[in-house]
């Protein structure tokens, strides 16, 4: 999907590291003794649907298939259609080890997805994606009762207070963003800053983003690789040009850099490390999830932005001395 090398060996590497679930998973298997009368006895629900992301295409498929093997299930894995050759190799390595017909796949878009959810031969679904898309899901299960398991995305804070170490919130605030270009998530995509600090923070942010260069991810150089598709770059690059119109200050990367990365890169659909300031309350960045490369100190004065009651935070942040 286009992450740099050493993300994509730690994603492996984790992936390939989940026995811990199947320990716990076959604990709660086993029956219960309640009182002095009662067994508690968990069944296995039967074929559950893992309809996995794109960020993470190989250990999110495992996250979620492994358990629901562990506990009794066979599984019906749908990767997503923009990562479809790292969703069939996690597969065809559960195959590997397993009996024949336990572990299923099928390719495909949004409505083969919704195909297989509806089919009355799935009992369980287990997705990670889009808020949109979960809503859709619940609503194609409910007419069966079907047991969910959703993971969705989020608009998650980080937060500096004025007796912060500057240096390490910087750090953790820039880490914590432009993670996998900030395709995650539980990235930070609000980042409230005490006003006596923000301007040195902000320097600090700039300073430390610069150096994310964007390129290819086998070269060692690059710090960012390409975003998944030209859809994602695009609902990127219009909050950024969005929120600059009505008034946000770009202190780094934008749109200009956009377009020369855009000359420099043909072959990927890349976007730059990019830091707003006086990002306007109500603008759509400040509401909607960006899932990109993207981070927009604000002032934190006691209530000036309210989140929006539709927003999830999947994690929240922050640095104070008290902390």
């Amino acid at each position: 999907m286009g992450k740099i090398l050493s993300e994509a060996t730690e994603e492996v590497e984790g992936a390939a590291d989940k026995d811990e679930f199947v320990r716990h998973v076959r604990a709660a298997n086993e029956c219960q003794l309640i009182g002095g009368s009662s067994i508690l006895v968990r069944d296995a629900h039967g074929v559950v649907a893992v309809c996995a992301p794109w960020n993470f295409p190989v250990d999110e498929i495992l996250l979620l298939a492994i358990p629901a093997l562990a506990a009794g299930n066979a599984v019906v894995v749908k990767p997503s259609e923009v990562a479809p050759l790292s969703g069939q190799a996690a597969v065809e390595a559960l195959q590997a080890g397993l009996p024949s017909g336990l572990v299923g796949l099928v390719q495909g878009d949004g409505a083969v997805g919704q195909r297989l959810v509806e089919s009355p031969l799935v009992d369980m679904v287990a997705m990670t994606g889009s808020s949109a898309t979960g809503k859709r899901i619940m609503s194609a299960c409910a007419g069966g009762l079907k047991r969910l398991v959703l993971e969705l995305g989020g608009k998650d804070p980080f937060i500096v207070f004025e007796d912060a170490d500057l240096d390490l919130a910087a750090k953790d605030a820039v880490a914590f963003s432009l993670m996998n270009c900030g395709q995650v998530c539980c990235a930070v995509e609000r980042v409230y800053v005490a006003e006596a600090v923000q301007a040195a923070f902000e320097e600090r942010v700039v300073a430390l983003a610069r150096g994310y260069v964007a390129g290819n991810g086998l070269d060692s150089g690059s710090k960012i690789g390409p975003m998944v598709s030209a859809s994602q770059r695009k609902v990127v690059s219009s909050h950024v040009e969005s929120a600059i119109a009505e008034g946000a200050t770009c202190l780094l990367g934008g749109p200009a850099e956009a377009e020369r990365l855009a000359g420099a890169l043909p072959h990927g659909h890349f976007y730059p490390a990019t830091v707003l300031s006086g990002v306007p309350q109500g603008a759509r960045i400040t509401a909607e999830e960006t899932f990109g490369p993207v981070r927009r100190p604000r002032r934190l004065d006691g209530g000036e932005e309210k989140p929006s009651p539709s927003l999830v935070h999947f994690a929240a942040g922050g640095r104070d001395h008290a902390v």
